[in-house]
């Protein structure tokens, strides 16, 4: 499925909106009032048979120097997205994002992606299990790659934002030893930017994600060594 993020005239451009906007699926996050405005995210079957998500708002806006009026949140998630998709770091792939002034109801903008097929947030692994199923070998595996994912974000000087555990999505093979494939994903960039240092998108995503998760220590320590090979150096205040 192709992306679509401007078509080539105004009225083809709204008409891909609408046709957006009209449909409907089930909400996995019901609409919340936040940012002057509400936002959710519905689940959308596609007629081949594509699962994706699509982000719906309307007067959800942030604001910014170079936007002190406001401009809709998708605008930035599409910018993350892009970002971090060109450093190596797996996202949702971007199908549209499109916004429309709707005079007093303000923006209406949606942002549409596809479903990370086979991909659980690593609460719920745990929860369910993942980490006796797939042994201590393969669970140390996945904490350096989490970490390595982090660290090429944040090596871009792009920071997530609002990194919690929740956030981290993950993928791991049956089995048990070195054949098991894992793989790591991140969701949630809507409050994603670009920071001055990678130093400072560091700082800021590992010690929000330390105080949001429930890895011990020594867990942590795996997670932050396979951070630190990736990021190229040793960051003494992600030390446990």
């Amino acid at each position: 499925m192709a992306v679509v993020e401007r078509a080539s005239s105004p009225a083809l451009e709204q008409g891909q909106f609408e046709e957006w906007w009209s449909q409907q699926g089930d909400w996995v996050e019901p609409p919340n009032r936040r940012r002057g405005g509400e936002s959710g995210v519905q689940r959308l079957q596609r007629p081949d048979g594509t699962l994706v998500y699509a982000k719906r708002q309307v007067g959800h806006i942030y604001r910014s120097f170079l936007h002190p009026w406001g401009r809709p949140t998708v605008l930035r998630e599409r910018a993350a997205l892009k970002g971090l998709s060109a450093l190596g770091v797996r996202v949702p792939r971007l199908i549209y994002c499109g916004c429309h002034w709707a005079g007093d109801q303000g923006w209406r903008a949606m942002l549409i992606s596809e479903a990370l097929e086979g991909f659980i947030d690593i609460v719920s692994w745990y929860a369910a299990g993942g980490r006796e199923r797939c042994g201590e070998q393969v669970h140390d595996r996945l904490l350096s790659e989490i970490g390595a994912t982090l660290a090429r974000m944040n090596k871009g000087r792009w920071q997530h934002g609002c990194l919690y555990a929740k956030h981290v999505f993950v993928k791991v093979g049956e089995g048990t030893g070195d054949e098991v494939s894992v793989e790591v994903a991140l969701l949630d960039l809507e409050k994603s930017r670009r920071r001055l240092t990678r130093l400072q998108a560091a700082l800021h995503d590992l010690r929000q994600l330390r105080r949001h998760s429930s890895w011990s220590a020594v867990d942590w320590e795996k997670l932050i060594y396979g951070y630190q090979a990736t990021f190229g150096s040793t960051i003494k205040e992600l030390q446990t």
